[in-house]
């Protein structure tokens, strides 16, 4: 994806800094900054800060905070040390397990002068890895907006909602829910996303930085308008990301997901989620009871960053002295809710039957 003109991807490796570079998301859309990461106290305050935020980056950011890891010091120790350090800072997104279990599965045979080497070379892989998966759930996502729009009159287009901001900032590069929406702009088919704003860090302008920079019409909204929108028939299909999914297609994502597809449902209106398989939590079943759901801190509900009428970055308080605020990360969509699983293999139902058949070499 392209920032002005120029290609980037959300990370990658300096090799004159032999360092790992980022785009500090804190300050999007407003300002773009990129920073190297040089450190693996770094590493953690990039994921713990959301400087990189997204469960495929986050899980590409721990594969190289595992390289660096490797280059201090190789010993099975310090594997086992920097696993629990990375793996500590969110709970929630499954890719960062994922990454570090690959990462540290694939060292521990490895003797000691390799291992630093063997790391780098593997976060590289896995970095280019979501990138090409990523492009395939696009491709298998635009096959859904094609039918849809070969129902509509000329010229009108397909409206798409979407929540959160699964976009290529939040992986390596394409994004999941936004791949999609950016091959169906390249097929020229007419597009309109209604974007979430997505409190309490309005992620939603972040999806609508990277819709406006690539041509994509779209509308922010609050995040309470999706269902009255559907009721009036807006919205001809909903596209959202994962954090985690398990075996049987329960759905976590960013907190309000689970609203959506309860507004969706009622009013007939197709709910997809866009699925890579980096993010499927093979070892849970039940969703709602067995996903740790991250509990942020008040501060990012009582608070709120935009820039104000001087350009400037700021922070206002938005509630009363001494407000206490409650900040979920993620809500749970049981399966029943969601229409079908956008995947790199292609689409299928949210079940565990149907993962399984997509997946029987992952399955287990």
């Amino acid at each position: 994806m392209k920032v002005d003109g120029t290609h980037y991807r959300s990370l990658w490796w300096d090799a004159d800094k032999d360092a790992l570079q980022i785009i500090d998301q804190r300050w999007l859309p407003h300002e773009f900054r990129t920073q190297s990461v040089e450190t693996l106290q770094g590493f953690a305050d990039a994921i713990i800060q959301m400087r990189v935020r997204g469960a495929p980056l986050i899980g590409a950011t721990a594969a190289y905070g595992m390289a660096l890891a490797m280059r201090l010091d190789p010993s099975d120790v310090h594997i086992a040390h920097a696993w629990e350090f990375l793996h500590n800072t969110r709970p929630t997104a499954i890719n960062l397990r994922w990454a570090l279990n690959r990462c540290q599965a694939a060292l521990l045979p490895l003797d000691l002068a390799d291992r630093a080497g063997a790391a780098l070379t593997l976060a590289h892989h896995i970095a280019d890895e979501d990138v090409e998966i990523n492009r395939q759930i696009g491709l298998n996502g635009l096959k859904l907006i094609q039918d849809i729009a070969a129902k509509k009159p000329s010229g009108e287009p397909v409206r798409i909602l979407t929540h959160c901001n699964a976009g290529w900032i939040a992986t390596v590069d394409w994004g999941t829910a936004t791949s999609p929406m950016y091959h169906a702009q390249n097929a020229g088919i007419a597009l309109h996303i209604w974007v979430d704003e997505t409190r309490p860090r309005n992620q939603g302008a972040l999806t609508s930085w990277e819709l406006g920079s690539h041509g994509i019409a779209h509308t922010y909204i609050t995040d309470n308008a999706g269902g009255h929108l559907m009721q009036h028939g807006h919205v001809d299909m909903v596209i959202t990301g994962t954090d985690r999914t398990t075996r049987r297609g329960d759905v976590c994502n960013k907190i309000g997901t689970y609203l959506k597809a309860l507004a969706a449902h009622d009013n007939g209106v197709p709910f997809y989620v866009a699925l890579p398989s980096p993010t499927i939590d093979w070892t849970v079943s039940d969703g709602v009871a067995d996903i740790p759901i991250e509990d942020r801190g008040a501060r990012e509900i009582t608070h709120i960053v935009g820039r104000n009428d001087a350009g400037e970055i700021t922070e206002v308080q938005v509630t009363p002295d001494g407000t206490p605020g409650g900040n979920p990360a993620f809500d749970v969509t049981p399966n029943r809710l969601v229409t079908g699983l956008i995947t790199e293999r292609g689409i299928c139902d949210a079940s565990e039957a149907g993962l399984s058949a997509m997946f029987p070499d992952l399955a287990g």
